[in-house]
This record gives structure tokens, C-alpha cells and sequence, in this order.
């Protein structure tokens, strides 16, 4: 309509800004991590106490598990604490009996043997791996008698029968490779198999008449030490 002044772009019926139109109606939101922030500098945190940092860490690693002081020993080596310090933590922590490598070995000669079927030798190889002293090994593992031993072997047997499939002679060969991996002596893994077997079928049975234990041990024994690194 004539004589109707223009729009001028401002007020309700204003249209969108559009891109490059006066963008200053509009704050710009402040970008971090530029050269020109200049934000507070946070003061450095003071160097942590040497035995602070070995106590912290082998609490760390008791909380998983119960460990024997050469465990411990390592696991400080690895974070780079020195010899001192660390004989000085693991000494307190003897005194104080937080780590007690005769417990810890009586411990796990009673767990590894009753949860996984473990004989005398492998766990005398697990607990030197562990860093435990001989003589204390030694005592742990004296709780762990011959008889109780081969009825563990025996019941290991039975459990595995119950499943194997075969001929007589490939499952004999089997269960007695499986009762030599657990560490249990030639004449405790044939005796354990050969008895099983015995009570298992006629078949079986027949099969187990013929097994001379006595001389297969023996055999089994000769080629054990044969196989060991000399020295």
C-alpha cells in the first residue's frame, strides 16, 4: 500500500540475523587452553616420603592377596624404591606380623593341595617360585603326609573316569599324565590309576591285572631323572 513506510528490520517482525550480520548482539563464549588465559599456576605437590610410598604400595599388594616378603621385595624393586627403605618397611612389617612367610606357606600348601589336587612337588616348586625359604617350605609341606596324598590322587582319578573315553590303556595313559602334571610321583599316579581302573569295569579290570605298578615306577622314575638339567 502507497505511502506505507519500509520495514526496518528491527523489533517483533525483525528477520533472523543472518550469518555476518552484527554477531556482537550476541557474547562470544570464552575458549580454554589458549596462549592467553591466564589462569592460577597450581604449586607443584611436595615429593612424597620414600617408606610412605613402600608402605602404600605393599598394603596395595597385601589387599589382593597374601604375599611372602621376597613378593613384596619385587614389587618395591619395580617401582624403583631403594634397597634400604624397603628392607626397613618389610623388617616392621615381620615384627608386626602383616607378612609371615611360615603362615603364608602352611596356607597355601592346604589350599592348593585340597582346591586343585596339588602333590608335594608342585607345590614346593610354586612356593619357590614365591620366594620361601627352603627349610620353611619344607615344614609346610611335612603337613602333607603320603597317605593323604595318594587318597587325593585317588579321588582326582575317580572324578576324571567318571567322563574319559577310550581304551583301557589310552585313559591309564592319560590319568597318569594328569596325577604327574599335579606333581605326584610315579608310584602314587600308576597305584592311584591301576586301582581305579580295577574297581571301574571287567574290561578295565582285566587291563589292570596286567599293570606291574612296581616296575612301571621304577621305569617312570629312571626316565624323570634322566630328564632333569644336570648341575
Amino acid at each position: 500500500m502507497a505511502g506505507r513506510r519500509a520495514r526496518t528490520g528491527r523489533g517483533w517482525d525483525a528477520s533472523p540475523a543472518r550469518a555476518g550480520d552484527d554477531d556482537t548482539l550476541r557474547p562470544r563464549r570464552a575458549r580454554r587452553g589458549r596462549s592467553g588465559d591466564t589462569d592460577p599456576e597450581v604449586p607443584p605437590a611436595p615429593p612424597r616420603d620414600e617408606a610412605e610410598l613402600a608402605r602404600e604400595i605393599c598394603l596395595r599388594q597385601l589387599a589382593v592377596r597374601p604375599r611372602t616378603r621376597a613378593e613384596l621385595a619385587g614389587a618395591l624393586a619395580k617401582r624403583g624404591v631403594s634397597d634400604e627403605v624397603s628392607a626397613e618397611v618389610l623388617d616392621r612389617y615381620d615384627e608386626v606380623g602383616i607378612i609371615d612367610d611360615a603362615a603364608f606357606a602352611r596356607a597355601w600348601v592346604a589350599s592348593r593341595h585340597s582346591g586343585r589336587g596339588l602333590a608335594r612337588r608342585a607345590l614346593a616348586n610354586e612356593l619357590r617360585q614365591r620366594g620361601v625359604d627352603g627349610e620353611v617350605a619344607s615344614e609346610a609341606l611335612g603337613e602333607l603326609d603320603e597317605e593323604t596324598e595318594a587318597e587325593t590322587a585317588r579321588s582326582l582319578v575317580e572324578r576324571k573316569l567318571r567322563t574319559a573315553r577310550g581304551e583301557p590303556d589310552a585313559v591309564f595313559r592319560r590319568l597318569v599324565a594328569m596325577l604327574a602334571r599335579k606333581g605326584y610321583p610315579p608310584g602314587v599316579a600308576i597305584r592311584a590309576v591301576k586301582d581305579a581302573l580295577a574297581a571301574q569295569s571287567a574290561e578295565a579290570a582285566e587291563f589292570a591285572d596286567q599293570i606291574d605298578a612296581d616296575a612301571l615306577a621304577d621305569a617312570e622314575g629312571e626316565l624323570d631323572r634322566d630328564s632333569r638339567p644336570l648341575g
